[in-house]
């Protein structure tokens, strides 16, 4: 078994009743049950050795009696059980005392004069000897190699305007020679005076943000008291159109009603007069029948010419009825105006809604932010080093992956088995910041030295895969940070721009999702020892395109 698997990761010991958690991990029982019980008051227990987080306190297995038996020393006695872990000592994440042999606690004061942070222990003599009385203290700071000059091993004091750099004494002899310099105290001085001019643009921009934040939330309310006015307002009137439209319907019925009512009357009128005239026209029939009958021949004359006589001056007046009198005119005026009522009303409910939709409520001014954006640098694709199947375009911004290798000349800066591609600008010393869209299946992009090689496939060639460089590689589902043996898989929201802020003398390079707001994806911690350059590694069916800010 090998000594890892021998040792405890909290105290270093051989282990002793040793268990594991579900991540595959092993340690002595006592050192996890310290470690977590530590962690009681955060609910949220890690393994101590790779980190994975657990939302609830696992249950340590027990390990079988043959490990205990290949984990004895030579005695057959086991030694004493470890003591409890020290948690003073540092960690991974913590500044370690440099003066401490062995296991080192965590510093607690870094002195800028002995380039050295330390622990409360080795820290006392910096207060109670003179010697160390103008050393200068300070909270404890990491990477206090980024404190010397690279190339003279001597602490850095002046800073050189002329590239944008702190330098230590011997570099004024040569390769700063005739430049322009300062102290460092002095030039922080200052752009100390820089910083509260920018912090106190930072808090009018907060105190602008306040205020249209207030204004925006009283035109939230006076939406919707408005809204509510509109609603309430509408539907009083559509209830007033409601109550017309059933007055017009009262009012066609009475119309219908009385004319029908009307024409009853007067054909019932017609059909009493037809009636008595039938009546009176039956009874001079039947005179007729029994004059014709008679014997008495003065009787008949007489008669005869009497009823002849009434008959003759006795007009009748004719009924005419007309067959196609009905209620249909009726019907279809209501229906026309049925159908002009829809028209008019769909034409003006398109016409408000027209009008209401043009109406802008509150948007953001996207060509303002794009104005402020400080530290904006202009960049462009180096067809020099571009692999053969990258097509170029936009002016060199614009990078696909084809299947048809371009018409490039050789060049030895050339990537000549990796599809990525180098910018032509060098990022030194100062502040940077880019955008970059991609689209398709994969892209990475990230900024690496110079020196990167450019031939074959291996690490020493990959955007991200050496000590030389570092990238954020972007895919539909996740993202993915590499530099050199390290890479950190990333769970964040999809974003198709990804900004690039590079601070190159402060040692930091963040990657941001870029939307209507920005969110930090990852950001490397790096002491960059010379200029960088972006660059970028596409895949097929993908490109990026370097945005114009």
């Amino acid at each position: 078994m090998s000594t890892d698997q021998d040792t405890c990761y909290l105290c270093k010991e051989y282990l002793r009743d040793p268990v594991s958690i579900p991540c595959g991990h092993v340690f002595c029982s006592v050192c996890l049950k310290t470690y977590w019980d530590h962690a009681d008051h955060t609910g949220s227990y890690s393994c101590p050795q790779c980190r994975v987080t657990y939302n609830k306190r696992p249950t340590p297995r027990r390990m079988g009696g043959s490990r205990h038996s290949t984990m004895q020393r030579n005695s057959e006695s086991f030694p004493p059980p470890p003591p409890s872990p020290d948690y003073n000592y540092a960690g991974p994440q913590d500044v370690g005392c440099d003066i401490c042999i062995g296991k080192k606690h965590k510093a607690v004061k870094t002195c800028l004069m002995c380039l050295a942070s330390y622990c409360d222990k080795h820290l006392k003599p910096h207060y109670e000897s003179a010697t160390f009385k103008r050393h200068k203290l300070v909270d404890e700071i990491g990477h206090l190699d980024r404190q010397i000059c690279p190339q003279h091993q001597k602490g850095l004091e002046l800073f050189c305007r002329t590239d944008q750099m702190c330098i230590c004494v011997l570099c004024t002899v040569k390769e700063h020679k005739g430049h322009d310099m300062v102290s460092a105290e002095q030039e922080r001085a200052e752009e100390q005076q820089r910083l509260g001019a920018t912090q106190a643009e930072i808090q009018e921009k907060i105190h602008d943000r306040l205020k249209q934040m207030e204004e925006l939330k009283q035109a939230v309310d006076s939406l919707k008291n408005s809204a509510q006015r509109a609603l309430q307002e509408c539907e009083k009137m559509f209830g007033d159109m409601m109550r017309s439209i059933e007055r017009m319907q009262q009012e066609m019925a009475k119309l219908i009603t009385s004319n029908k009512r009307a024409a009853l009357n007067n054909a019932e009128g017609h059909m009493e007069r037809l009636s008595h005239e039938i009546a009176d026209l039956k009874r001079r029939d039947n005179e007729i029948t029994q004059l014709s009958r008679t014997e008495d021949h003065i009787h008949f004359i007489q008669s005869y010419h009497m009823l002849i006589a009434q008959t003759e001056a006795e007009e009748l007046p004719t009924v005419s009825v007309n067959p196609y009198f009905s209620f249909g005119p009726v019907t279809k005026a209501v229906s026309e105006m049925k159908q002009h009522l829809g028209e008019f009303s769909n034409d003006e409910l398109v016409k408000v809604a027209k009008t209401v939709n043009k109406m802008t409520f509150c948007e953001l001014d996207e060509s303002k932010k794009r104005r402020s954006i400080k530290n904006a640098c202009q960049l462009t694709l180096d067809s020099n080093t571009a692999y053969r199947q990258l097509y170029l375009s936009r002016g060199n911004r614009k990078a696909a992956l084809k299947r048809d290798p371009q018409a490039y000349g050789d060049s030895p800066a050339r990537f000549d088995s990796l599809p990525q591609v180098l910018c032509k600008e060098s990022l030194s010393g100062g502040a940077y910041y880019w955008e970059v869209d991609w689209s398709g299946e994969g892209a990475a992009i990230g900024v690496t030295y110079k020196g990167i090689k450019r031939t074959g496939y291996g690490d020493n060639c990959r955007i991200g895969y050496n000590r030389k460089s570092w990238s954020l590689f972007c895919s539909d589902s996740s993202y993915s940070a590499r530099h050199n043996k390290d890479q950190m898989e990333i769970s964040a929201p999809y974003s198709s721009r990804i900004g690039v802020f590079l601070d190159h003398a402060g040692g930091t390079l963040s990657f941001y999702a870029v939307g209507e707001t920005m969110s930090l994806i990852h950001r490397f911690k790096a002491s960059f020892s010379e200029a960088v350059y972006p660059g970028f590694w596409v895949w097929y069916e993908s490109a990026v395109t370097i945005i114009q800010l």
